[in-house]
């Protein structure tokens, strides 16, 4: 494992041992309150954890034949060779509501890859496969038998992608921007914002942690509630 692969492992690690309410609080108080995803896109298990730079592919409805269609990695396969250790691939189907826009060969090359997990803003397929796959998180808006060939393509790989939002119609993601999930949702993380918000949400955990052992030890809610200012 290299460096770059070693830190973001790092990262996820300390991510997967918080909540998304304390990363979001962090972010609301820092002026980003708009980084929560629909809250319609959920994990398939409700103790599936997600974190990981985001790995974007967008899609769109696209009815081109394969003779017409020029995006060469994709009909060749070899985009998943840009998948690197720890990324989460996140996919934005443009408001596509019906196919299934990832299922379990592509998770399994992606894995393969290195990549953690997927977070769909559209819908899987292979859904009972995908649930028992060992290490591999899932979180998606809806599952479907429909094939997406045919009615959608892959539109763009690596670029900067929108997905819906909950406090906001959308949400702009940039490739590196991180992702994190737990049964709350799924927040998006800007890249440049990574470290600060990681180390306040760990610190905010710490205060909230004692304050949870002295309510339990007994103490007064309006006291601890003063001496740390967080319930």
């Amino acid at each position: 494992m290299d460096e770059h692969a070693r830190e973001i492992a790092g990262k996820a690690e300390r991510f997967k041992k918080l909540y998304t309410a304390a990363v979001y609080d962090i972010m609301d108080e820092m002026g980003l309150p708009n980084q929560c995803m629909d809250l319609g896109i959920r994990g398939l298990d409700r103790s599936m954890r997600i974190a990981g730079p985001a790995f974007t592919v967008a899609v769109t409805a696209d009815m081109r034949t394969d003779a017409e269609y020029d995006l060469e990695e994709v009909k060749t396969f070899t985009f998943f060779r840009r998948m690197y250790p720890g990324c989460v691939v996140l996919i934005s189907a443009a408001g596509e509501r019906n196919a299934g826009h990832w299922g379990e060969l592509m998770s399994t090359a992606s894995k393969a890859r290195g990549a953690t997990g997927v977070v769909v803003d559209g819908g899987i397929r292979d859904g009972n496969i995908l649930i028992g796959m060992e290490d591999w998180p899932v979180f998606t808006r809806y599952l479907s038998p429909i094939e997406s060939r045919g009615r959608t393509r892959i539109s763009g790989v690596e670029v900067p992608i929108a997905v819906t939002g909950t406090l906001t119609a959308q949400i702009r993601i940039n490739p590196g921007d991180w992702l994190f999930g737990d049964m709350d949702g799924v927040v998006v993380i800007p890249a440049d914002k990574v470290d600060t918000v990681l180390a306040k949400a760990e610190e905010m955990t710490t205060i909230e942690n004692r304050s949870r052992n002295e309510i339990r030890a007994g103490g007064d809610v309006a006291d601890i509630y003063a001496k740390y200012g967080r319930l």
